[in-house]
């Protein structure tokens, strides 16, 4: 996968989020840092982005009963990184 295919699921992302209606308002700042996170790693894809992987599965547990949509998301994010080699 490309970094385009990365930028597709973000796009996804944001739209997943902007359809959660019962999203708590902590769960949604976190996802928006973290895809931000993601975006600026795209920019600097030679630095570290491990960190912001950590952080990506630690959401997506976080919303896999409330909100799998989202968690599916997330983990198809995790997974293009790694395939990037970001």
């Amino acid at each position: 996968m490309t970094q385009e295919n990365l930028r597709e699921l973000l796009a996804q992302l944001h739209t997943r989020l902007g359809h959660a209606t019962s999203l708590d308002a902590e769960s949604r700042q976190l996802l928006t840092t973290l895809s931000q996170d993601i975006e600026r790693a795209l920019a600097r894809a030679s630095e570290d982005t491990a960190p912001a992987r950590n952080s990506l599965e630690s959401t997506a547990v976080k919303l896999e009963l409330e909100h799998p949509a989202l968690a599916t998301v997330v983990r198809q994010i995790i997974d293009v990184l790694g395939k990037a080699g970001i």
